[in-house]
């Protein structure tokens, strides 16, 4: 067994079954939304680990849900929090909060254009792509995220139009992804109002689950070099499903 996949396998052994995470509130232009209120969660830290799942859009079990609709202004800084459990920290000096180290990966964020954010269900969407974040140079998003709390932001575009929209906040966790089913995906999904004088609904569309591909470059992929570190060995990272939007 090469030195990388057996760091890898005790990598997985040792951490894969506790370093979890939710995502569990949003800011809009640094100001804080507030836990739970507008983001669709689960008790549950686990991750999904099929692409075909029914669940795919926002994840299953969601036992927190309220009736808060968050103003969103087109070119906003929006940040994402995440949360080893529901309400952070599992326990005092919780290694594992926000996630545990090891858990490498992209964080993604899709839009969907629905009637009505406090209501819609999460079935039958078409989703596109507003922003992503990879592996660059020597950093993976989830490090960014550990690095700030747990909090991880994009810019929505500016040409998004008005209206409501659901937020999928995707995080993929690649310590396991050498084997086809070992990616961990979190997902949440937020309800909110874009603003602004936008026009475009969107290009690239894609459905939850269909987007991925259980073999998809992203998905299906050793993270790990010949020493075992979990950077690519200088290697790129495809991120999956389509493009961010551009305006």
């Amino acid at each position: 067994m090469k030195v990388s996949s057996l760091l890898a396998s005790l990598t997985l052994t040792v951490s894969g079954v506790s370093g979890h995470t939710i995502f569990q509130k949003v800011s809009v232009n640094g100001a804080d939304q507030g836990q739970l209120k507008g983001v669709r969660a689960p008790d549950s830290d686990y991750p999904i680990t099929s692409v075909t799942d029914s669940d795919f859009a926002c994840n299953k079990g969601l036992t927190h849900k309220d009736s808060t609709v968050i103003t969103v202004p087109a070119g906003a800084k929006v940040g994402a929090w995440w949360g080893h459990v529901i309400g952070g920290a599992q326990s005092a000096n919780d290694a594992d909060n926000p996630i545990a180290k090891s858990h490498k990966g992209p964080i993604i964020y899709y839009l969907a254009k629905v009637d009505n954010a406090a209501t819609t269900g999460t079935t039958g969407l078409q989703w596109f792509k507003v922003a992503h974040d990879g592996l660059s140079n020597g950093k993976w998003a989830v490090d960014t995220m550990i690095a700030n709390g747990g909090w991880h932001y994009f810019t929505m575009p500016t040409c998004v139009a008005p209206g409501d929209y659901l937020l999928r906040s995707e995080l993929l966790a690649l310590h396991g992804a050498q084997n086809q089913g070992g990616t961990q995906f979190y997902m949440e999904c937020a309800q909110i109002k874009v603003t602004g004088s936008g026009t475009n609904t969107g290009g690239n569309k894609v459905s939850f689950p269909g987007a991925y591909k259980a073999n998809d470059p992203g998905v299906l992929v050793n993270i790990y070099d010949n020493t075992g570190q979990p950077y690519m060995g200088g290697k790129a990272y495809t991120i999956p499903g389509p493009a961010p939007l551009q305006c």
